[in-house]
């Protein structure tokens, strides 16, 4: 795909809209999502288990399980070209040589019938990036970058054979043998132990700097935000409930939804204390509440919140919230601030700061 002007996004996403036809409804799973990710920079999408953040990764790269899944609406501009634009074929062709995925179990990606060797050896040849020999030695390279000992032994062995640590370090492997721009990490340190899982995040970082590309992290984990993401979007039944650089998020969470995330995680400040627990579950996504989608678990909630969809309202701060205890249109109720006393910092979570902040697109920051 031809490289764009510099100063537009390397992805783009708009409006994007991804449901489910099911006996049980309309399953709204992705519903009116936009995001931008700029070139060299990582984006986190975070949020509890149901709420859409794997689904908004399936459907940038048109994976949608069929027939049920489809998008509905949106657009997914890629350099400035939008991907919904694309035949499948086409589509394929960008998948693996300009966006890259890992999965977020390497076990089930892996075909457990084929060495690791074989299956590194057909993303390339799918690619026409290289062939034969070639591709057999680029992928010894690529096994070594990812800090893989004895790569030749490793590319005549089958899945089953190697750790999780390992399994994953071959997937993100596999994702860069055509030197994507934009790699999408859909819980990569799932089910690893924390050295394994720190080992990961280091060699991302360092691949990330060494190669120039993007990120879209797709996590639940707070601590690895703050370690990997120059910007955040927490992502709530289906969409974004507040998106900011990943330093103003940790330090003033504006949504009660991740005020109760960070409320919830252990603390150095909060030890010997009861956890906080954000009551309730993620609603279904075939029958979203009608207005605000947290409504039924916010301990701030009152009548106009079950009645009114909020939008993202930046009146006091530089970054939206979707919620009415911002919208200074809304008065019949006092507003209320974050509960300081409850959020751990970014510090807490990790020993390492929080990634430098970098500006917010402008059709989300308006």
């Amino acid at each position: 795909m031809a490289e764009s002007n510099s100063s537009t996004p390397l992805l783009q996403v708009e409006n994007l809209h991804t449901f489910f036809d099911t006996p049980r409804g309309t399953v709204r799973a992705v519903d009116g999502v936009s995001f931008t990710i700029n070139k060299g920079e990582t984006l986190a999408i975070v949020g509890e288990s149901g709420c859409g953040k794997s689904m908004t990764a399936l459907s940038l790269l048109q994976l949608v399980p069929e027939p049920a899944g489809y998008i509905e609406s949106g657009r997914i501009l890629f350099n400035g070209k939008d991907l919904l634009d694309l035949t499948w074929d086409q589509m394929r062709e960008v998948r693996g040589s300009d966006v890259a995925m890992i999965f977020q179990e390497p076990m089930t990606s892996l075909n457990p019938t084929f060495t690791i060797g074989w299956q590194m050896v057909e993303a390339m040849e799918i690619h026409d990036t290289t062939t034969g020999q070639q591709a057999r030695k680029r992928a010894e390279e690529l096994l070594s970058l990812v800090d893989i000992g004895n790569p030749a032994q490793v590319m005549r062995q089958y899945p089953h054979e190697l750790s999780g640590g390992m399994r994953q370090r071959v997937m993100i492997a596999m994702a860069l043998s055509n030197s994507p721009k934009l790699l999408i990490a859909d819980e990569p340190t799932t089910a690893l132990d924390v050295t394994v899982q720190a080992q990961i995040l280091g060699l991302m970082r360092k691949l990330q700097q060494e190669m120039g590309m993007s990120i879209l992290l797709i996590t639940h984990d707070l601590g690895i935000v703050a370690e990997m993401a120059n910007r955040v979007a927490v992502m709530y039944a289906g969409h974004f409930v507040e998106y900011a650089t990943t330093r103003d998020l940790f330090r003033t969470p504006l949504h009660p939804y991740t005020q109760g995330l960070f409320a919830s995680l252990p603390a150095r400040a909060r030890r010997g204390q009861d956890l906080a627990v954000l009551e309730g579950t993620v609603p279904d996504a075939a029958n979203w509440p009608p207005a605000c989608r947290f409504e039924p678990r916010c301990p701030y909630r009152w009548d106009t919140c079950a009645k009114v969809p909020p939008k993202y309202h930046p009146a006091d701060a530089v970054w939206p919230s979707r919620c009415h205890l911002y919208d200074p249109e809304i008065t019949d109720r006092p507003r209320v601030g974050a509960p300081r006393g409850k959020v751990p910092s970014g510090s807490e979570l990790q020993s390492a700061e929080p990634k430098a902040e970098t500006p917010l697109p402008e059709q989300v920051a308006s």
